[in-house]
C-alpha cells in the first residue's frame, strides 16, 4: 500500500484522508477502533480541514477600496464647491467659503491622492478643524453641513471597515501555515497506512488493508494525468 502523498493535491489528500478516517472509523473493524493513531489521525485531519482552503487575506480589501473611494469623492464635492464658490464675490459669505478652503489648504488639497494611513491621519485633523463651533457655523451659512457630514460619515466608515480588514488579517497570519499543516497530516497519514500494511496478514486485519488499499489506488489514480504543475494544488 504504497503512495506519493506529496503528489496529492490538496484537495484529494482532505479527500483520501477523509475516505480512511471514515471507512476506519465505521465500526466494522475493532482491530482500530479507538487505536491512538486513528485518534491522532483525525485529529491533524480537522486541522488541516479548517485552514487548507482558507484564504491568504481577508477578502476584504475590495470593500475597503470601495469606501475609500467614497470618502474621496465626498471630500472632492466639499473642495470643490468651497473652491468654486470662494471665486464669486458677488454671492452671499463667498468670504467664508475662503476661510474654510484655505484649511482644505492646510491639510492638502490632494489628500484624496494619499496612502491610506496618510489620507486618514489628515482627515482626521481636517474634520476636527472643521467641528470648531466657529467653522460650524460658517459651513450652515453656506449650507455645506450635509455635505461635511456626509464626508465625515464616509471617513468613520472607511476606518470601521479597514479596521476589520486589518483584524482579519492578522488572524489569518496567526493562523498555522497550511504547508505546514499538511506535512504533519502526511507524516501521520503515513504512519497510519504504514500499520495498516504491517499487520495486512493478520486474520483480523485483513480486510481492513484491503479496503483501505482500495482506497489508496483510488487516490494513485487521480493523480494520473495531471500536470505536474498542478501537484500539491486545489
Amino acid at each position: 500500500m504504497k503512495i506519493s502523498l506529496t503528489r496529492l493535491s490538496t484537495k484529494d489528500l482532505a479527500t483520501l484522508t477523509q475516505r480512511i478516517i471514515n471507512t476506519s472509523d465505521s465500526g466494522t473493524y475493532g482491530v482500530i477502533t479507538n487505536h491512538p493513531l486513528l485518534t491522532e489521525l483525525k485529529t491533524n485531519y480537522a486541522e488541516y480541514d479548517a485552514v487548507y482552503t482558507k484564504e491568504t487575506f481577508s477578502g476584504k480589501g475590495a470593500d475597503v477600496a470601495g469606501a475609500d473611494r467614497s470618502r474621496d469623492i465626498a471630500f472632492r464635492n466639499l473642495k470643490n464647491f468651497l473652491n468654486g464658490y470662494r471665486k464669486m464675490a458677488t454671492m452671499p459669505n463667498y468670504h467664508l467659503a475662503e476661510d474654510l478652503f484655505e484649511i482644505f489648504k492646510a491639510y492638502s488639497l490632494n489628500l484624496d491622492k494619499m496612502s491610506y494611513s496618510s489620507q486618514t491621519a489628515q482627515m482626521k485633523k481636517l474634520i476636527e478643524e472643521l467641528e470648531t463651533s466657529e467653522n460650524i457655523q460658517k459651513l450652515n451659512a453656506l449650507s455645506l453641513l450635509p455635505s461635511f457630514n456626509e464626508m465625515k460619515s464616509k471617513h468613520e466608515a472607511f476606518e470601521l471597515l479597514f479596521a476589520e480588514q486589518a483584524g482579519a488579517n492578522a488572524h489569518l497570519r496567526q493562523m498555522k501555515n497550511a504547508s505546514a499543516i499538511r506535512r504533519d497530516l502526511e507524516k501521520i497519514l503515513k504512519s497510519f497506512l504504514s500499520l495498516i500494511t504491517a499487520m495486512k496478514d493478520i486474520q483480523d486485519w485483513k480486510l481492513l488493508y484491503a479496503d483501505l488499499n482500495e482506497l489508496v489506488k483510488a487516490a494513485k489514480n487521480s493523480t494520473l494525468n495531471k500536470p505536474e504543475n498542478n501537484i500539491q494544488q486545489s
